[in-house]
């Protein structure tokens, strides 16, 4: 017996929402990961991108455990000598919420070209409120 292998038009798209206000940086963003894949589809293949569109908001209200928040810190270089530039979690937080919740969540992908296609399907707000109600998005449960 074959397995099936879904064709690129019989993969069917869905939009999920998750209110990250509460919720655990780690939790929440292999969750999200795990959609974005598609490993919670019966037709998930490793080599295609079948997961789903996800909606992250509230990401301002995300939670870190133990002592991340005075600890964590955010490493980025401009590719100049020197060029090592460190944000802590608590500033990080205060001028842009999104991105932890985005760099958390593109950890969690493959880091190919099928990674930044399934990337490209995520949408992270800092409020509650997103301009994606035309899609129709779920709600997914904080568990």
């Amino acid at each position: 017996m074959k397995t099936p292998i879904p064709k690129e038009g019989e993969i069917v798209r869905q939009w999920h929402v998750v209110d990250a206000d509460g919720q655990v940086l780690g939790r929440l963003a292999s969750k999200a990961a795990l959609i974005l894949m598609g490993k919670h589809k019966p037709t998930y293949t490793t080599f295609l991108d079948t997961g789903d569109h996800v909606i992250v908001i509230n990401a301002e209200k995300v939670r870190l455990t133990g002592r991340k928040d005075q600890q964590k810190l955010y490493r980025r270089h401009s590719g100049y000598p020197g060029g090592l530039t460190e944000v802590g979690a608590v500033k990080m937080r205060a001028t842009r919420p999104t991105k932890m919740i985005e760099q958390a969540i593109a950890g969690m992908l493959p880091k190919n070209k099928l990674g930044k296609q399934m990337y490209r399907k995520l949408k992270v707000y800092a409020g509650p409120k997103h301009p994606h109600q035309a899609q129709q998005p779920v709600e997914l449960s904080p568990s």
